[in-house]
């Protein structure tokens, strides 16, 4: 499931749940039916944005609490367990782990590079950094014109405001996570 379909699974049960409503309720306010509304839930449905305007319109709730991100305490992530969000076969793979979406600064992904693999990545835009840091193998990154090698267990940060490539010159896979911040809004 991806993220935008669990954030309407979650926040639909639980708006549903505090305004003390059963899936019966919710049907006959929204005119979606009941087992549509239990598989959107489960997260088994992809409602159209038709439906999600019923829903809205029927609970009278903003569509943004709908498909924000809800709260979240705690959160394990897998990445091996998910979908990659990128894919090149024989490359690299690339699974968002926390999109951007989230926390609207911080985004985190993992990503995996087969020996010999190039990852080229376009700018995030200004006033925005990545963090890596290396749990496997070598990885080799060239960015505004500077070129660096990050070993195992090394971590390195650099301004992302422009094209980048990530390259895997060595004979294992190499595995890092990103974390990129959007600090266009921070002091």
């Amino acid at each position: 499931m991806d993220y935008l379909s669990y954030n309407v699974a979650v926040n639909l049960k639980q708006i549903r749940l505090s305004k003390g409503m059963s899936l019966g309720e919710v049907a006959e306010q929204t005119g979606v039916s009941k087992s549509m509304l239990a598989q959107i839930e489960k997260g088994t449905a992809n409602p159209s944005l038709g439906v999600l305007g019923k829903i809205t319109s029927g609970l009278r709730i903003e569509f943004q609490t709908l498909i924000d991100a809800p709260r979240e305490d705690f959160c394990l992530v897998s990445p091996k367990e998910i979908f990659p969000t990128k894919e090149l076969e024989g490359q690299y793979k690339v699974w968002t782990c926390f999109p951007y979406e989230d926390s609207h600064s911080v985004e985190v992904y993992r990503i995996d590079i087969e020996p010999g693999g190039v990852y080229m990545s376009g700018s995030h835009g200004e006033k925005t950094r990545e963090y890596i840091t290396v749990t496997e193998g070598v990885l080799t990154i060239e960015c505004h014109g500077h070129i660096q090698i990050i070993n195992k267990e090394q971590v390195y940060k650099f301004e992302t405001d422009q094209m980048h490539v990530y390259r895997n010159e060595g004979r294992e896979t190499v595995s890092f996570t990103c974390f990129f911040l959007d600090y266009t809004g921070l002091r």
